[in-house]
């Protein structure tokens, strides 16, 4: 059985008034029927709740779940007659204080401006200059590394190798197989109108081996291994673990950073490859079911219809798209700072980069070597 009494309000007439009574604690107001008993005999009232004679002195015991029921029924504001214990008043002053407090603003979106614009321009100019610096220190700690091979971080590099490269083997095959086969889906639909069957060889040859399989390879590394190693430099920062390899004297270039961008420069190539051969063996099925093309004549043909150039073009891309992508990573990596709101915003951010940079930089490719790989 319970051992309070049941919060009531009861309405007198002359004058009008509510007198509370009971219990006005949290179990009592969880009782069935007690909040609704409540909320009838206030909407009976009529008038406004705060303009009522109110009477507390009933009340047995309060808690602050009873005071904001009676201070929400009073419309946030103390009522202008009201009999109230002084052992309760501290817990409405409370209330009272807590309603003046306002929430800051939210700075206002100020319009395009030169400030806004150099704010931006310098924001950009940091990037570029923290990239170059470490691009630097990639430099000279491959030297150091050249000048003493036995005591490199090999460990590191093949740890490196393993999550960047071996790892995304499945998703790489897994995308490569789909876009060839949507590729010479739609490739076979032209093709048919114009009687050109044969060529459909040439157009999957051309498109994957010198732009879509280092294009995808790259962009699947940049969400999947460059946003890893965003968050473990990230994380690195967040439990202090970067400022105690200083303190024990192993800089941050030559254990982390070194290790990651040779890792990806060695792993990229190689999984152009995979893509590579993955689209290629499903467009080649595709072929064989919308235009009856033989493998056997897919196999044969594809040497001819593209110059071994177009071939060490998308593995030079691979290359230079695994270096980019792991500076990128490494850059926003060592940028954050010691919180967990800093670390989302920067993997995110890197990811974006480096899928920027990547297209970019695969669009100076296409310039670069317009006239190479063509018969």
């Amino acid at each position: 059985m319970p051992t309070f009494e049941i919060p009531t309000l009861s309405l007198q007439q002359e004058p009008a008034s509510l007198h509370a009574k009971g219990t006005w604690q949290v179990q009592a107001l969880a009782q069935p029927d007690a909040l609704q008993n409540l909320r009838t005999a206030l909407k009976k009232a009529g008038a406004d709740a705060s303009r009522l004679h109110w009477d507390l002195s009933g009340i047995a015991a309060l808690d602050h779940v009873g005071a904001q029921w009676l201070w929400n029924a009073w419309g946030k504001r103390r009522p202008a007659n009201l009999v109230l214990d002084p052992r309760h008043d501290e817990i409405f002053q409370r209330l009272e204080q807590a309603g003046t407090l306002a929430l800051p603003e939210l700075p206002r979106r100020r319009p395009l401006s030169l400030a806004s614009v150099y704010a931006a321009m310098h924001l950009l100019a940091g990037h570029v200059l923290g990239l170059l610096i470490l691009l630097g220190q990639l430099i000279l700690d491959c030297g150091k590394f050249a000048r003493n091979l036995r005591r490199g971080p090999w460990k590191e590099i093949s740890a490196n190798v393993f999550h960047a490269g071996y790892q995304a083997l499945g998703i790489t095959a897994l995308v490569g197989v789909l876009i060839g086969v949507v590729l010479s889906y739609l490739s076979a639909q032209q093709l048919k109108t114009f009687g050109g069957d044969v060529y459909l060889v040439n157009i999957l040859g051309m498109s994957i081996i010198r732009e879509l399989g280092p294009l995808l390879a790259a962009i699947l590394v940049a969400g999947r291994s460059g946003s890893s190693i965003t968050a473990q430099l990230g994380v690195m920062r967040v439990t202090e673990e970067l400022d105690a390899m200083l303190v024990m004297g192993l800089p941050h270039g030559y254990r982390l950073i070194m290790p990651k961008v040779v890792a990806l420069a060695l792993a990229m190539p190689l999984l152009v490859i995979w893509t590579d051969a993955m689209a290629l063996v499903g467009g080649m099925f595709a072929a064989q079911a919308e235009l009856d093309l033989a493998p056997s004549y897919f196999l044969q043909r594809l040497p001819d219809a593209v110059p071994i150039a177009n071939y060490w073009i998308g593995l030079g891309k691979g290359w230079v798209f695994g270096i980019l992508i792991a500076l990128v990573a490494c850059h926003f990596g060592l940028r954050i700072k010691p919180n967990t709101e800093s670390l989302g915003q920067g993997t995110t951010l890197s990811v974006v980069t480096a899928i920027t940079i990547v297209i970019l930089a695969d669009a100076v490719f296409a310039i670069v070597f317009t006239g190479v790989g063509y018969y």
